[in-house]
């Protein structure tokens, strides 16, 4: 028996012997390391004459061959004997209940725009967007609001110091109003789109807060009326609180960027003291929900549309007021305060999905 030969079966024994990955890579430094036995024939390899480097080099090639083979086997053997072991020790009886894991809730606000966003999209409506940081122009001037008007006062809208070579002024938008504009100026009529979104405004109260939640539609086209706008809300506001009864009121009233204007009321009954939406018996009444009316000629003319050939509708209203009507919440600070505790009571699980038959509270 060669050396090659004997020393071939000296380590396939050592390897057989190995009964862990530790003794396995210990053999194989042994064998194939730096300083290796087999490595060490390899280097001997240059020293011999080409004659006898034909004869031996096939016989030390093939030793490290059958020692590498014979390592990496029962380097799997020994590891597929280990995951055996590890799954057999960590069984798992799938019968027994899962451990309930804490799950987060679905914030009111968000919920009622994902409802909103359902319906109008029933009723051929887009979802727009638009910056919270507008210019004076969008924000004020195109929406025909002139100069002197109380909203521009800095008690009213938070605006940004004057920027150095630009003469508009910026603040943080106080409705989703320029949505409105900057849709009207990019996109040719006819156009039907709401535009939620957050706004802000210098107020704080139980019913105020400085950033709230807007929802705005705007509807341009050809030979649009009142009786649209009436038809639309009455739809929108009996699928929102899921009663047929809902009786709508529209009062005069004066928006700079409508004419005619009309504030929206909506019918409400007494149910334990508490008004509930719809009806009006019960020594109920009505309640004013939003804003609306025919777009003024003045901003469809700034956005560069024709008025006498294009006509429209527009409407405003709170989203976080919408919630605290439908989900009987009584101060909107709650809204922002992030207590757990109410963000549990009031909000929704993760796993609801809003219909035109509504998301079911906590």
């Amino acid at each position: 028996m060669t050396y090659t030969e004997a020393l071939h079966a000296a380590l396939l024994a050592r390897i057989d012997a190995a009964h862990s990955p530790e003794a396995i890579e210990a053999v194989r430094v042994e064998a194939l390391g730096k300083s290796g036995s087999v490595t060490a024939l390899l280097k001997t390899l240059g020293a011999l004459s080409p004659e006898e480097r034909q004869s031996v080099a096939p016989r030390i090639h093939a030793l490290r061959e059958g020692v590498t083979a014979a390592l990496a086997a029962k380097k799997d053997v020994l590891d597929r004997a280990a995951l055996d072991a590890r799954l057999a020790a960590e069984t798992l009886d799938m019968t027994l209940p899962a451990e309930p894991q804490p799950m987060g809730s679905i914030h009111p606000v968000s919920q009622v725009m994902d409802e909103l966003a359902e319906i109008f999209a029933d009723l051929g409506f887009a979802v727009a967007t638009g910056p919270e940081i507008e210019d004076d122009w969008h924000n004020f001037t195109a929406l025909n609001i002139p100069e002197t008007h109380p909203a521009r006062a800095m008690h009213d809208t938070f605006y940004f110091p004057d920027r150095a070579g630009d003469e508009r002024r910026w603040l943080l938008r106080t409705h989703t109003s320029p949505v409105q504009i900057r849709t009207m100026l990019n996109q040719k009529p006819p156009i039907r789109i709401i535009a939620p979104g957050r706004t802000y405004r210098s107020d704080s109260d139980a019913t105020h807060t400085p950033m709230f939640h807007q929802v705005e539609g705007l509807v341009i086209d050809k030979g649009i009326t009142l009786g649209h706008l009436k038809w639309t809300l009455e739809t929108f506001l009996r699928a929102f609180f899921e009663r047929d009864d809902v009786q709508l009121r529209l009062r005069p009233s004066y928006f700079p960027f409508t004419e005619p204007s009309a504030e929206v009321d909506v019918s409400y009954s007494l149910v334990n003291g508490k008004r509930v939406i719809g009806g009006g018996g019960n020594g109920g009444g009505f309640m004013e929900v939003l804003g609306s009316g025919m777009v003024h000629p003045k901003v469809i003319a700034a956005c560069g549309l024709d008025p006498d050939e294009w006509q429209g509708f527009a409407f405003g209203c709170g989203i976080d007021r919408l919630a605290m009507l439908k989900y009987g919440m009584d101060d909107l600070r709650a809204f922002f305060d992030g207590d757990l505790r109410w963000l549990k009571h009031h909000g929704f699980g993760v796993l609801d999905v809003p219909t035109l038959s509504g998301g079911v509270g906590a």
